[in-house]
C-alpha cells in the first residue's frame, strides 16, 4: 500500500482504511511512560474506580498517533514530505483497553505550495470510530505532499 502524490488526491475524496486495531491497557502504559505522562486517569486503576469513567482512559496522544497512523498506508505512505501541523484535534468520547477502533480519512482542502513548485498542500480529516460507531476522535492534519516525479 503505497500513499498517493499530491495530484492525486481529489477534494471530497473518502478513505475508509481497512486496518482495524484493538487498544490494550499495555498500549496506554508505555504511551503514558514514554511521555513523562503520570496522570492518574492514564494509568491508576484505584483512582479511576472514583472517576465518572470507573476505568484508565486511553492517552490522547495514543489515539491522536494511532488514528493517524493508520491512515497513513492509504494517503501519505512515502509521498509526504511531512506534516506540517494538526488542527482542531477533539475527543468526543472516551476511548478504553479494549475498544477495537476504524478510521476514515477525508481530503479537505488541496494547494499548490507557493514556495516548492514539486510540492502540494492537503489538508485531510482524520475520524476514528470505536466498535460501536461512536465518535473516539477526530482531527485536521496538513501534510506537505510530494507531486508525481517528473521523468527524466
Amino acid at each position: 500500500m503505497a500513499g498517493l502524490y499530491f495530484e492525486q488526491f481529489e477534494i471530497g475524496q473518502v478513505f475508509k482504511h481497512d486496518i482495524r486495531r484493538t487498544v490494550t491497557e499495555t498500549d496506554n502504559l508505555l504511551m503514558s511512560t514514554l511521555t513523562h505522562n503520570p496522570a492518574q486517569i492514564h494509568i491508576d486503576h484505584e483512582y479511576c474506580k472514583g472517576t465518572e469513567f470507573g476505568k484508565p482512559l486511553m492517552n490522547s496522544s495514543f489515539t491522536l498517533g494511532l488514528m493517524v497512523g493508520i491512515s497513513v498506508g492509504d494517503t501519505t505512505l512515502g509521498t509526504t514530505v511531512g506534516n506540517l501541523g494538526w488542527d482542531e484535534v477533539r475527543f468526543p468520547k472516551p476511548l478504553f483497553a479494549g475498544d477495537t477502533i476504524h478510521v476514515e480519512s477525508k481530503v479537505l482542502e488541496k494547494r499548490e505550495s507557493k514556495s516548492r513548485p514539486d510540492q502540494g498542500i492537503v489538508i485531510f480529516e482524520h475520524k476514528a470510530f470505536n466498535q460501536r460507531d461512536e465518535l473516539v476522535a477526530i482531527c485536521k492534519r496538513t501534510a506537505l505532499m510530494y507531486k508525481v516525479p517528473k521523468q527524466a
